[in-house]
């Protein structure tokens, strides 16, 4: 019986099963899926299959590899949204995923903003209960106002 040691790495095994990068694999997903929902890629599938009309009802017979019901070419563009599908959502789960971390990064900076905006509130109120205890010019200039008058008098 062996038992595998916690405190070594183990040893490196050979799998018969392709080694991919899912990150690699994910960007690769996210470019296709982005370049599936733009315009270029509608004037190049439309031109493409344009020209395999064209060609498979106008060549010469020898040279039609399609002819008219365009099996070979509904097996290809099947093959095409076949891949297509998954990739798609694989790049709308990454993104689903990326915009869940930064929701959640969006909410942490806004509760630390509440809790600066709570704590500097307090501070400002903090100041304004102690300015109310401290005299302020217009007040010196009337106590002292009233002093003199009360030493004049008592003159």
């Amino acid at each position: 019986m062996t038992s595998e040691r916690l405190d070594q790495p183990r040893d490196l095994r050979r799998s018969l099963r392709p080694h991919y990068d899912p990150e690699a694999f994910g960007r690769l997903s996210e470019r296709i899926a982005r370049f599936l929902g733009t315009a270029r890629f509608i004037v190049y599938m439309t031109v493409f299959v344009a020209a395999w009309v064209a060609w498979n009802v106008a060549a010469p017979e020898p040279l039609k590899f399609d002819p008219y019901p365009f099996i070979f070419l509904t097996l290809m563009l099947s093959l095409q949204a076949s891949y297509a599908a998954p990739l798609i959502l694989l790049a709308q789960n990454r993104q689903d995923d990326r915009d869940r971390i930064q929701y959640e990064q969006d909410r942490e900076t806004a509760e630390r903003n509440q809790a600066e905006i709570e704590y500097l509130t307090r501070e400002i109120a903090g100041l304004r209960l102690a300015l109310n205890e401290v005299a302020t010019r217009d007040y010196l200039r009337s106590e002292l106002g009233r002093l003199l008058e009360e030493l004049r008098e008592r003159r």
